[in-house]
């Protein structure tokens, strides 16, 4: 089993919802308004004056052979969605209660 840990502008949470939804995802944890700033490009979100916005983050259970299903459709809407601003990134889950 793997985790994806994944963070995103605020205001695609519902659609991003939805799509795992439609991969079979099921279970998530999600944290609606979380802080940050990209790497590499991409504005900051810090919900302050000079920068409004906020970004989402949240965490998917995944099975190994369902990783790059799942990682292939998040990199095709950050690609068609620029503004989405997402980042995906596999972790291994080594137990489970």
């Amino acid at each position: 089993m793997k985790a994806i840990f994944i963070a995103f502008d605020q205001a695609y949470y519902e659609d991003l919802v939805t799509d795992l939804q439609s991969l079979g995802c099921r279970g998530f944890t999600a944290w609606t308004e979380v802080k940050g700033r990209g790497s590499h490009t991409g504005d900051p979100h810090y919900g302050t004056h000079a920068w409004p916005s906020l970004a989402s983050a949240m965490f998917t259970m995944v099975e190994d052979d369902h990783v790059d299903t799942v990682l292939n459709h998040l990199h095709q809407l950050d690609v068609e969605t620029p503004k989405l601003g997402m980042r995906a990134f596999v972790m291994p889950i080594e137990k489970s209660i």
